[in-house]
């Protein structure tokens, strides 16, 4: 067994070791290891990106030149600091201080195009990852079963997730003969899921994309509670909305920039609605040709 003093000899080196890392590493760099955690609200993004792109002069601002600087608040610069892992913000400044007095610095115009190219590689990581999902697709595909047989169908999503939903809906109408988009909360959301079960619908399909809307946290659990089984598009696997959800599919989201990107979210609708149509193949070709036989007649698209 060491002794104390050896003890301690070995944790400064491993201590000075990781500090020696992270010197090499360039401020930039520092501060997207920093700062890098998806649940940060776009406000709190914009602070982050400020201090990315102007950390020598950003690292020695008071916490009321910076929020000037930034346009928020001082307590949305506090809560931010405490987001990132600090008990406040001098304890945040002196770590950007530590940062940029221990390194040689570099141009803000390179700094600020590799945050972008950063954003792009995050989303390269979750499509790597969802690739590795597909890798064992049977439940996916037997999901994609129960919602192609499910009439109607319900799409849910509601603020931020109602991109996703109005995509996921739009195509769905193409291979489904009743599909019902939902992307308002409250009594609105409630009347359209009672009715849908009324209808004879067995399945929604829900969209909960950051920052989780308690409304679709509510709507989940009010079709729970008419009988509709939930399958649910989010970022995790764990929370309170996937914990109401009859199934999940967790992929991420990119959170790099002042608001989410969704890559790989996109890819999981467009494998969903593929595995829909897989489940019933003639109902699948003969709406499309049904389809494109209307929008040659009304000419809804520009010809090539």
């Amino acid at each position: 067994m060491p002794s104390p003093q050896r003890a301690r000899a070995q944790a400064s080196a491993i201590t000075s070791g990781k500090a020696g890392q992270d010197s090499e590493l360039s401020p930039t760099a520092q501060l997207r290891t920093l700062f890098d955690r998806p649940r940060l609200s776009p406000g709190q993004r914009r602070i982050a990106q400020y201090l990315i792109e102007h950390i020598t002069e950003a690292a020695f601002l008071s916490i009321t030149d910076l929020a000037d600087r930034v346009g928020v608040s001082q307590p949305s610069v506090t809560r931010f600091a405490s987001a990132v892992g600090f008990s406040g913000y001098p304890a945040l400044r002196e770590k950007l201080q530590s940062i940029t007095l221990g390194t040689r610095g570099g141009p803000a115009e390179e700094a600020r195009g590799n945050e972008l190219q950063a954003a792009v590689d995050a989303e390269i990581e979750n499509l790597e990852n969802l690739r590795r999902d597909f890798a064992d697709a049977d439940r996916f595909i037997e999901v994609g079963r129960r919602l192609s047989a499910s009439t109607p169908l319900t799409v849910l999503g509601l603020r931020i997730s109602v991109s996703l939903a109005e995509y996921f809906a739009y195509a769905a109408r193409r291979i489904h003969p009743d599909v019902r988009l939902v992307t308002r909360g409250g009594s609105v959301a409630y009347d359209a899921l009672l009715q849908s079960r009324e209808a004879g619908g067995t399945w929604v399909l829900a969209f909960s994309m950051p920052r989780h809307a308690q409304e679709t946290l509510t709507a989940v659990r009010v079709a729970r509670s008419a009988g509709l089984k939930v399958a649910l598009i989010t970022d995790l696997a764990l929370g309170p909305v996937a914990d109401e959800a009859d199934v999940t599919f967790a992929t991420g989201t990119g959170s790099r920039l002042v608001f989410d990107s969704y890559a790989a979210p996109g890819v999981m609708c467009a494998a969903l609605l593929q595995a829909m149509t897989d489940a019933d193949p003639e109902r699948t070709q003969a709406r499309l040709d049904e389809y494109e036989h209307v929008a040659d007649e009304h000419h809804f698209f520009l010809r090539d």
